[in-house]
């Protein structure tokens, strides 16, 4: 069991970067390529983001995504690549700083979380792109 000081270090340290979560995933949905993505979809990944304790197994649906369709974008510059680099590279480094500073013991709980609020966020913030060019 955690002791509930460092569980309420880790959630400050989750609420401090929250900016940074919504700035990163509206940032890649501005520079990045992707096709006619629909709400729906995003909201897929999101259902999964939270049935899973995995952020390889996020990743996988992702990649199974862009398999099927070229709707997430394909290539270097597509939205999935940037997702999949976000939560390898920027959430993941998050994670750990969180972590270090909160001394909480589990990196991928920390990691798992920032991903699902990550893209929580981002299926809002296509809704709203998604109304603009409608």
């Amino acid at each position: 069991m955690i002791e509930p000081k460092i569980e309420l270090l880790m959630q400050k340290g989750i609420r401090q970067v929250e900016d940074e979560l919504v700035q990163w995933i509206e940032e890649a949905l501005e520079k990045t390529t992707y096709g006619k993505l629909e709400e729906a979809q995003f909201r897929n990944l999101v259902r999964v983001a939270d049935t899973t304790e995995s952020p390889e197994v996020i990743k996988n649906f992702l990649r199974y995504q862009v398999g099927r369709d070229s709707k997430w974008g394909r290539g270097e510059d597509s939205l999935a690549t940037r997702i999949v680099t976000d939560i390898d590279i920027k959430l993941k480094s998050a994670s750990d700083a969180i972590a270090k500073e909160s001394g909480y013991p589990t990196v991928k709980d920390i990691h798992i979380e920032l991903i699902r609020r990550y893209l929580g966020y981002g299926s809002r913030c296509l809704k709203y792109r998604n109304l603009k060019t409608s």
